[in-house]
């Protein structure tokens, strides 16, 4: 048993260490809200900015409501897939496609709400 213990000892501190990144280790810059009511699409784009010092994902999440805040609609997304972002590094989404079209939308707000390395 104590073999065993010091085994599991020895295999763990052995294991490289990862920095723990957080949603508040990344970030979206340039989000822009482009409607297209003639054609019934909406673009929302923007670039998600991994701070982190180790190479992870982000999952967002974009919330449309009306004009007096009642929401729409919501979806969630992971801009880069299955692919983690290294180190200072970004990657350009447009969730809109996701979104159905609603003329009513007047306010959007995009938020981090998950974190995961692959």
């Amino acid at each position: 048993m104590k073999t065993l213990i010091a085994a599991l000892v020895l295999a763990t501190a052995s294991l490289p260490a990862f920095a723990d990144c957080a949603a508040t280790s990344f970030g979206v810059e340039g989000f822009q809200v482009t409607p297209n009511p003639r054609e019934r699409k909406i673009s929302l784009a923007g670039k998600l900015v991994n701070k982190c010092s180790e190479p992870a994902a982000a999952q967002i999440r974009i919330v449309a409501k009306d004009g007096s805040g009642r929401v729409l609609d919501s979806e969630d997304g992971w801009p880069a897939g299955t692919a983690n972002i290294p180190p200072g590094g970004s990657v350009n989404f447009d969730l809109g496609p996701l979104f159905r079209f609603n003329p009513e939308m007047a306010d959007f707000s995009v938020a981090i709400i998950g974190v995961r390395k692959w």
